[in-house]
């Protein structure tokens, strides 16, 4: 009961909360420079509610920051009242923070005229600005606001919610600039998510190995001592004899995969091995969180 109490002493902290607003700053900082650098000046429209403030610019001459201002903070507003439940302060400041980012980045001259190129390295900067702002327990409001409300009163997924929006936006942008730009915003939206995973997950993805055995003390001591990896005891039994036995459970890094094969190998030649990808490991000997 006490160590629950420290974590959260520690995840409300002062440094921590300062640390919180930090990256949803940068976030947003990034994000809006990415925006005007590519996206933006390419009539790529990438979902979202910059992504419709692409289409308005471009049809009505209307300045981006503006129309994420007229989006963004109505939709919180929306948010507060029907989804029954407290937004943090960094919801409100985000739906404030990244327009105003947008308009002090707009004077940027843009990196690049190729299409596909800007919605590459746009979609990198984006979602590199928005997983620092999710790293940092934020939110730019937007759609995520409005596809949280359509969830709530459809029961749709969630992610077919935001789907449902990012799809209107970039078949506007298609019938606004033409079929060509909808399909590069479809590049940027699948970049966008795959930075998202990279910056929330990192680049290194671990393997959890499970090892079902007669030697179980044997590949214990060999998992603990010759490969220096902690290792835990499952209890199962098996499915066609019922009988009881053990499985042990080992988290490694990818490079030491073949390592671990090897050893097993040496150790039980009919060891049966199932190795799962395990993207994020917090603890001793893995990444401190």
């Amino acid at each position: 009961m006490a160590r629950k109490k420290r974590t959260a002493i520690q995840l409300n902290s002062p440094q921590r909360k300062a640390m919180e607003y930090g990256m949803l700053i940068l976030g947003s900082l990034v994000l809006a420079t990415s925006f005007n650098l590519f996206l933006n000046p390419n009539q790529i429209a990438s979902g979202g509610v910059s992504g419709l403030s692409t289409i308005l610019h471009n049809l009505f001459g209307l300045p981006p920051a503006i129309v994420q201002w007229a989006c963004n903070i109505p939709l919180f507003l929306l948010g507060l009242k029907l989804l029954d439940r407290q937004y943090s302060m960094k919801a409100a400041i985000g739906s404030v923070v990244l327009p105003l980012c947008v308009m002090l980045t707009s004077h940027l001259h843009p990196l690049t005229t190729n299409p596909l190129l800007a919605s590459i390295y746009g979609g990198i900067g984006v979602g590199l600005g928005i997983g620092i702002v999710f790293r940092g327990r934020g939110s730019t409001g937007g759609f995520a606001i409005a596809s949280q409300i359509l969830h709530k009163y459809t029961g749709f997924s969630l992610g077919a919610c935001v789907a449902v929006f990012d799809g209107f936006v970039i078949l506007f942008a298609g019938i606004v600039f033409d079929p060509e730009k909808a399909l590069y915003a479809l590049i940027a939206l699948f970049v966008t998510s795959k930075t998202i995973d990279i910056v929330q997950m990192g680049w290194n993805t671990s393997k959890v190995a499970y090892i079902i055995s007669n030697e179980t003390d044997s590949l214990r001591e060999t998992i603990l001592y010759d490969l220096d990896r902690g290792v835990t005891l499952l209890d199962g039994s098996g499915g066609y004899t019922g009988d009881a036995r053990k499985v042990l459970m080992a988290v490694v890094s990818q490079s030491e995969v073949s390592k671990l094969k090897i050893m097993v190998r040496s150790v039980d030649p009919d060891a049966f091995i199932i190795l799962c990808p395990a993207n994020e490991v917090l603890g001793e000997g893995f990444r401190a969180g």
